[in-house]
């Protein structure tokens, strides 16, 4: 008998943004003594650098995809993303009583993303307020020196551009018309990078992620801390029952801020060429989905 065709089924990551001023020390470069202990993270940390491609333009954003190199400290080679965003939108009663989520799950499929194909993946980005969907696409360029494995050091332009056109899946080259994804590539310049620290720990049974982003302040003339703590769980009444309850520790500790952190729209925005319309880059944590 065929298996029957249906929607991807996601998994969740939330995410929660904290005041920086509160939950880091005085040289703001790790987590408090006290922040350590509520979260039950360690003193070892691990670093990231993270940046984006596309045109001046930013074409490919606008498409509502995000082509991303990463290199994790510690792991040899670099990690390509290929992330297609659908707004989770009417989300009031939650993920589960919203509807938005079965909508926007439609909506990829009808773009080709369906549960037969495993090599993307589905997932919910849950913040504060705002909900998405992402289908993600992941690629390795491997590097076996042991220089690469320690380091966070991301390639150059060049070399950007050649290794995620040589990687493009079918579904992001031809999104619009066939080669449109890998031309728009080859016209890419980087936005980033970003050299983040993630540290993991558990609270309250609950494994969580403490990630610090220094990323460019609105003016482009230094740089502020986004910090943030997120869970994942495979289920949205799992993903829910936990969100409740990271989201009571955190504000009962006065270290939540009520807002989404949106790290990927103040890349976009804040690295580059700047766009006529937005001046000297957007304002912090406005209207975007994650990392």
């Amino acid at each position: 008998m065929a298996s029957t065709t249906t929607t991807m089924t996601p998994d969740f990551e939330v995410k929660f943004l904290l005041d920086s001023s509160l939950v880091l020390d005085s040289q703001l470069s790790k987590p408090t003594e006290a922040v350590r202990t509520l979260l039950g993270l360690p003193e070892k940390t691990t670093k990231m650098g993270v940046q984006f491609l596309d045109t001046p333009s930013r074409e490919l954003y606008n498409a509502g995809w995000s082509p991303r190199i990463r290199k994790i400290e510690g792991e040899a080679g670099f990690e390509l993303t290929y992330k297609k965003r659908y707004p989770i939108v009417n989300s009031e009663g939650g993920v589960i009583g919203g509807g938005g989520l079965a909508q926007a799950l439609s909506l990829a499929f009808r773009d080709g993303f369906d549960n037969t194909d495993t090599k993307y993946e589905a997932q919910v980005e849950w913040g504060y307020a705002k909900q998405t969907l992402s289908i993600s696409r992941k690629k390795k360029v491997k590097k076996d020196d042991k220089k690469n494995k320690e380091s966070v050091e991301l390639p150059d332009e060049k070399d950007s551009q050649k290794y995620l056109t040589e990687e493009a899946p079918g579904k992001f080259d031809d999104w619009s018309f066939e080669g449109w994804g890998k031309s728009l590539l080859k016209e890419a310049v980087v936005y980033g990078p970003v050299l983040a620290k993630r540290w993991e720990g558990a609270s309250k049974g609950i494994e969580v992620d403490f990630e610090v982003w220094p990323v460019r302040t609105a003016d482009r003339l230094g740089l502020e801390n986004i910090t943030e703590v997120s869970f994942k769980s495979d289920g949205s009444i799992d993903a829910e029952a936990k969100r409740e309850q990271v989201r009571q520790l955190l504000a009962e500790a006065g270290l939540l801020l009520p807002r989404d952190s949106l790290k990927t729209e103040l890349i976009m925005t804040r690295y580059g060429p700047v766009q006529e319309e937005e001046g000297q880059g957007g304002e912090a944590c406005e209207d975007d989905e994650e990392e």
